[in-house]
């Protein structure tokens, strides 16, 4: 689960690096960094989503 959770938070990461990369790139005239940032989002609500599905199935404890 860890593993996934990392992978999931890397690709928001690098979605949000090619965001900012055309944003700088095309100065505002193409909807790139507007995909760009929507595919951040649906990553972003995924890994929400996988959270609370695995706390609910008792893969994710809340045991310190």
């Amino acid at each position: 689960m860890k593993i996934v959770v990392i992978l999931f938070v890397i690709l928001i990461v690098a979605s949000l690096a090619s965001a900012l990369y055309y944003l700088v790139r095309d100065r505002g005239q193409s909807d790139r960094t507007v995909k760009a940032l929507t595919v951040r989002v649906a990553f972003s609500v995924a890994l929400f989503a996988l959270l609370m599905l695995g706390f609910y199935f008792g893969l994710i404890t809340d045991k310190l």
